[in-house]
């Protein structure tokens, strides 16, 4: 990934929803100005949903959600409405297109009630609007904004309309700007092996570089073996060393006690989920008892490597710390259990690929469900007897 690119986690995801031959793929081509979704009169073009990253004026960088429709028929099509329904989880901004000739029907209120119970900003747009005469265009709600995809009315004010609910949403955490004064200091311990991208940082530290320049503080960049001897020549004491949490122990011991210390995943764990929560998970790791069963689960898909953290590293601290014969599970990317049930502890990624209120989801349905949730970096700082050392910068 360039560094002048907005990753997809941060950008504002817009979820594109409505039955089959709404005009779902005409709105999006209509508001994106391209032909983006394929248009046409057979139903169930779209058959799973469909990511655009692009910049959607006024709003900024955008990632459009282009989904199934929920009125789809048979054993097939009840999996793409379940796909549609999951999507969801990561919508920022929901847009339900509907026929405006047809009305509204017990799917899209179904739909609707979702985004209420979700909490998630929406807008019910009422398209076709040019085959009706302004005596038949009804709001049966302040919600409803009508629309023509044929002849493009209103296409421009419905752009507006949804810049507009992002303007509600919350005000987002800083990743670690907020712990920081203008000339700072930040070291950041960046292992170099064979699972790093070539000729490349991964996507945590990128984003966590740019946060400290953002705050008006210096990055500094370091292997784990030039830890100490890089702070025995800055001339400055740093506020903050950030480490891959895979050194953990050895840059602890490398990094005298009033310097602070925490890793990009606990970072990331505040920055996008519940850093109280994870810290509180972690402790369930010592309660752990034979056959029992751990679930750990990536953002991600990538490519694994023999010694990957998430299925070779973790289980392998889990299994020594706790003495106990432990099952583990995993998943990756969009999977996440809907049952939870059979798990005594989750233990999840950063979550750097996914945006926040897709992580925040998974922690909610982690605590309803009543298993405690934790994080990769949280976890290992507290096998490793450092965790309330590694989350005192954050005072909690």
């Amino acid at each position: 990934m360039s560094l002048n690119n907005t990753p997809s986690s941060e950008r504002t995801h817009i979820g594109i929803f409505g039955k089959r031959n709404s005009g779902k793929s005409s709105v999006i081509n209509a508001i994106t100005g391209q032909n983006l979704a394929i248009v046409s009169y057979i139903k169930g073009t779209t058959t799973d949903p469909v990511y655009k990253s692009m910049e959607l004026l006024p709003l900024g960088p955008v990632t459009i959600i282009d989904t199934p429709g929920i009125d789809d028929e048979g054993e097939l099509g009840g999996l793409r409405v379940k796909k549609s329904y999951e999507v969801l989880n990561k919508t920022d901004i929901a847009v339900l297109v509907v026929d405006g000739t047809v009305g509204i029907s017990s799917e899209d209120e179904a739909l609707i009630k979702q985004f209420e119970d979700k909490e998630i900003p929406y807008i019910v747009v009422m398209n076709k609007k040019d085959l009706l005469l302004d005596a038949g265009l009804k709001n049966n709600s302040a919600k409803e904004f009508w629309v023509s995809t044929k002849n493009n009315e209103n296409i421009y004010e419905l752009k507006e309309l949804i810049a507009m609910q992002a303007d509600n949403q919350e005000v987002k955490q800083r990743l670690v700007a907020d712990l920081l004064s203008p000339s700072d200091f930040v070291v950041l311990v960046v292992p170099i092996d064979k699972a790093a991208p070539k000729g490349r940082l991964i996507l945590p530290q990128q984003q966590t570089i740019r946060d400290i320049l953002d705050a008006d503080a210096v990055s500094i960049v370091v292997k784990d073996n030039e830890l100490k001897s890089t702070l025995g020549h800055l001339g400055k004491k740093p506020r903050l060393v950030i480490t891959d949490s895979q050194v953990f122990a050895e840059v602890s011991a490398d990094t005298p006690e009033d310097i602070m210390l925490t890793s990009f995943s606990i970072l990331f764990a505040r920055y996008k989920g519940d850093l109280k929560e994870t810290v509180k998970g972690a402790h369930a790791v010592d309660s752990l008892n034979d056959n029992d069963t751990v679930l750990i689960s990536e953002g991600c898909t990538h490519h694994r490597q023999c010694d990957d953290i998430g299925t070779q590293k973790l289980p392998k601290l889990i299994l020594k710390h706790t003495g106990k014969n432990i099952n583990f599970e995993f998943t990756s990317g969009t999977e996440f259990p809907v049952d939870l049930s059979k798990y005594k502890l989750i233990v999840h990624c950063g979550g750097c690929t996914l945006n926040e209120r897709e992580m925040k989801h998974r922690i909610r349905h982690a605590q309803d469900s009543g298993i405690p949730i934790t994080n990769y970096g949280v976890i290992m700082a507290h096998i490793q007897g450092i965790l309330g050392r590694c989350i005192q910068v954050f005072n909690i």
